[in-house]
């Protein structure tokens, strides 16, 4: 059997769930989740997604890390020096997960889950190619060492193909702001089967509200007025009305 990070989630009923992650030789992760019990009988093998960065999605969605455990093929659950993960054997999670969650930020942690159609796939992969053409002919002062960010590649070629694809990584401060933007303009397009998450190591799900991450911006070292252009041409902002260019136009109509 090979060691497992395990996770347990509080639900508002007052019950559990766990869920357990690897990584393998061939670099895929394997996930295994379920109720907190002695097995948990769910299983998913994934490429293409780093273990660091879904095990930053699920703190970030309220998992607490329980400990190192073992696993075997049927899904039993092993803690070192046990013989069996019996519920009421399992160590307790911080009662706080604020004393768990509450590190500094230093990345934004995002998944993609690309399960749709092949039509939807399709329109995936040219909303793609449109948002980067877009962010590539910015001509804002922070437009150039964001496209170092490998993200960009990553889903290029993910939909190239226009297969179904699940997809991780992370946004630092060095990156900048437009690869988070990006996401977030991606987001909103609300394609059906396509699930975007972004989330900080602070246990929160990003919106894609700008008005209400003005932490997030301080993370990139900008505010809402510094990139409020680039925001409204990727459709994340109404474009704000010019006075002066609106009375300017009516002045021909005075008489």
């Amino acid at each position: 059997m090979a060691a497992w990070n395990l996770y347990r989630h509080r639900n508002s009923d007052g019950s559990f769930k766990d869920w357990a992650v690897r990584t393998n030789a061939d670099g895929s992760i394997t996930t295994r989740w379920g109720k907190t019990a002695d097995s948990l009988p769910g299983i998913s093998n994934r490429y293409g997604v780093k273990q660091l960065d879904i095990e930053r999605q699920k703190q970030a969605k309220g998992y607490v890390l329980v400990g190192a455990v073992d696993i075997d093929v049927n899904g039993k659950v092993v803690f070192p020096g046990k013989t069996s993960a019996m519920s009421s054997q399992l160590p307790e999670p911080d009662a706080n997960p604020e004393s768990v969650l509450g590190l500094p930020v230093e990345a934004l942690y995002w998944t993609i889950d690309c399960h749709a159609k092949r039509a939807v796939r399709v329109d995936l992969g040219i909303e793609v190619r449109r948002l980067i053409g877009v962010i590539q002919n910015l001509s804002d002062s922070h437009a150039t060492h964001e496209l170092e960010w490998n993200g960009w590649q990553q889903l290029i070629d993910a939909t190239l193909d226009t297969e179904v694809f699940e997809m991780s990584g992370q946004i630092k401060s060095a990156h900048g702001v437009l690869p988070w933007l990006f996401l977030l303009a991606l987001k909103t397009k609300g394609l059906k089967g396509v699930d975007i998450d972004i989330a900080t190591e602070t246990a929160r799900d990003l919106t894609v509200d700008l008005k209400s991450e003005q932490e997030v911006l301080a993370f990139f070292g900008t505010d809402l007025d510094s990139i409020r252009d680039t925001a409204e041409v990727l459709g994340l902002l109404k474009p704000r009305l010019n006075l002066a260019a609106a009375m300017s136009d009516t002045d021909d109509c005075w008489f």
